[in-house]
């Protein structure tokens, strides 16, 4: 090494021969020599003077030169060299403060040089490298090296190598450079999520400190995209890497479970922390009984356990119970816990908010209790809360259910008047209550009405005053006393859907709706469909149903199996047995799995009267039988009679399911 060094440093100049043969002036007597300009030769033992690799130890000088020499090495790229003087200087040295002597122009002008000629992998080779030797060339960089490397590794992210990419940040990381500066770590980990690749989101998340709350982050991507799977991989990578259970993980994963529609794992993971003995905070009982609102036994059995474990229920959890009971349609026990409720308020335990209104008046309204969806409103105004949109929605529906459409209209007014400006589903709402109600007509009055004139409201100058700008493509005309504002109507999709199912029977009048729907700029959706073929049916016209089915087709809108239904429930109202079951063989070819009798309910009258499927299937069943026969008198062989009446029977069997009846309701 002492020889490798001694080669490879730079050695004082020779004296030359034309000084050492050169005569020097003569002096005269009394005459100074004059001062020389140049400097005296070295001597042969100045020559022999120059400082040995073993004699850095002792001599203080030494390691200033040869830490010199270690900067030329590295500023002009000879990053091996250097990282071999650097080795033996400070194995012959021991002196700590090495690096410090090191410059950081050359080091990082070296490194730059380095990842332009060779490339970053030969770069990360290095910086480990030094790393072993004791000199962290990583922290060393200044800011022109350090934006070169990151350069480089964000030109291999812009090239989509993604696995190359995590491990040069993995690698710069162990080196101590500063990888959060390179790209934002979440832009990083959304591409994985988009490759749907947890496990590499995974291991790029773990790079950094605040890798916790980049996995949360991660999580809930997935969830967003529904990839509930790759979720729960990213929440097991969570609870093993920092050895215990983050209630903030543990929520969004549950509310993750709630997005996918999977009450069941969110179930599993609650009862995953029962069984390791961990006490979930109010947060995760409030996300597991929101995911499961719609299951009224499971919900409360959570309550209970929630007070037994001494966890107090916050104003969230109430208004998940109350919604729980608005699912369930158990309207007495809402009114129990609303009473609760009232009563801690009165302690100061609880302060009630403008949700847990919302809520009790859409229980009253679905129950058609208009009465205590009026005291639910006073209750506001004494507490001082003011009703939003939701609210006065809610407030409408109470009376247009309970078929009191003048005072729907009166409420409609009484909220523009306290400065919530109604939309198109409060609009909606009037004009399903008149549906309801049977006042066809009048719907269709409403409707043109509005459209065309707007609504006219009286104001005050005290009203007019409270408004502000919360109003938009409004019309004011100011009067002496008073002002007159006109708030617009803009039909929706659903508007013109509820219109068509004001016409009742009338095909051509509900036709006519859907065209007039178009020529407004709307398209009609599956829904629109449905009732036109629904109304066909009804009217015995099951041409039109089927003709509305195939354009639907035409236009390019996927059918779905409520669209099946409708059509297979036109057959069936006009006893077509044959075309029926060739829609549902339809249906099947194109995947679609029947609905079986869905527990919902609102889908355009897809449960039609029992007794009248009974009826007809009863029919059906003979005139299969005849059709069997014929069959087998066309078959040759008498084998495959018992694959003919398989194929019937299991058509049937579907084609019950489909229509919402089986054999037992045929029975009875």
């Amino acid at each position: 090494m002492a020889l490798a060094m001694t080669s490879t440093s730079p050695q004082p100049p020779p004296p030359s021969p034309r000084r050492r043969w050169r005569r020097r002036p003569l002096l005269r007597p009394g005459v100074s020599s004059p001062p020389s300009r140049c400097r005296p030769s070295p001597s042969p033992k100045a020559k022999a003077a120059l400082p040995l690799l073993s004699d850095v130890g002792r001599d203080p000088t030494a390691i200033k030169y040869y830490s010199r020499v270690a900067s030329n090495l590295v500023g002009a790229g000879r990053l091996r060299e250097f990282l071999l003087a650097a080795e033996g200087l400070r194995a012959a040295s021991g002196d700590a403060g090495f690096e410090g002597r090191i410059s950081r122009r050359l080091l990082s002008r070296g490194v730059a040089a380095a990842l332009r000629d060779q490339g970053l992998p030969h770069v990360l080779e290095f910086l480990r490298d030094a790393g072993r030797v004791g000199i962290r060339a990583a922290v060393m960089l200044d800011a022109d090296a350090y934006d070169t490397v990151a350069a480089a590794c964000r030109l291999l992210l812009a090239e989509r190598s993604m696995t190359e990419f995590v491990e040069a940040v993995e690698a710069l990381a162990q080196c101590g450079f500063f990888v959060q500066g390179i790209v934002d770590p979440m832009d990083v980990l959304k591409i994985f999520v988009k490759k749907r690749d947890p496990n590499m989101a995974i291991r790029y998340a773990r790079i950094f400190p605040q890798s916790q709350l980049l996995l949360c982050n991660t999580m809930e991507a997935f969830g967003k995209r529904k990839e509930l799977k790759h979720a729960l991989t990213v929440f097991g990578a969570l609870k093993d890497q920092f050895g215990g259970i983050n209630m903030f993980a543990c929520r969004s994963i549950i509310d993750i479970c709630g997005h996918c529609g999977s009450s069941v794992q969110a179930r599993i993971i609650f009862e995953g922390l029962l069984a390791d003995k961990i006490t979930p905070n109010v947060y995760v009982f409030n996300s597991l009984m929101n995911v499961n609102a719609h299951s009224f036994s499971y919900n409360f059995s959570v309550y209970k356990h929630m007070q037994n474990l001494g966890v107090p229920p916050d104003l969230t959890s109430y208004n998940i119970l109350l919604k729980t009971c608005c699912n369930a349609k158990e309207y007495k026990l809402a009114q129990e816990i609303y009473e609760e409720i009232k009563k801690k308020e009165q302690n100061g335990l609880l302060k009630l908010d403008v949700f847990t209104y919302s809520t009790m008046m859409k229980v009253f309204a679905d129950a058609k209790m208009w009465k205590l969806a009026s005291d639910i409103k006073q209750d506001m105004q004494s507490a001082g809360v003011r009703l939003n949109l939701v609210t006065w929605s809610s407030l409408i529906n109470a009376y247009a259910n309970s078929g009191l459409v003048d005072r729907a209209i009166e409420i409609l007014e009484e909220m523009t008047r306290d400065g919530c400006q109604p939309t198109a589903p409060c609009f909606n709402i009037i004009l399903t209550g008149c549906v309801k109600s049977c006042q066809y007509d009048r719907a269709f009055r409403l409707f043109y009405d509005w459209k065309e004139y707007g609504v006219k409201i009286s104001l005050s100058p005290e009203q007019k005053g409270c408004f502000g700008d919360n109003f938009s493509y409004c019309e004011e005309h100011t009067s002496n006393s008073s002002t007159l504002l006109v708030v617009p109507f803009r039909p929706t999709v659903t508007t013109y859907n509820i219109l068509m199912k004001a016409c009742g029977t009338n095909g051509e009048r509900a036709k006519s709706v859907m065209n007039e729907m178009r020529r407004n700029g709307l398209c009609p959706d599956l829904i629109s469909w449905s009732i036109l073929m629904d109304i066909y049916g009804s009217s015995q016209n099951r041409d039109g149903a089927i003709q509305a089915l195939r354009r639907m087709q035409r236009v390019g809108m996927k059918l779905n199996v409520t669209a099946y239904t409708v059509a297979i429930k036109a057959c069936v109202e006009n006893k077509d047995l044959k075309l029926a079951l060739h829609l549902f063989e339809e249906m099947k070819a194109h995947q679609l799995k029947p609905n079986l009798g869905q527990e919902s309910h609102d889908s355009y009258d897809q449960q039609v009267d029992q007794r009248t499927y009974a009826a007809w299937l009863d029919q059906a069943h003979k005139k299969h039988q005849e059709q069997k026969k014929s069959l087998i008198k066309e078959c040759p062989a008498l084998q495959q009679e018992e694959e003919i009446h398989r194929r019937y029977e299991q058509n049937r069997n579907e084609m019950e399911k489909l229509l919402g009846t089986g054999p037992r309701r045929r029975s009875a």
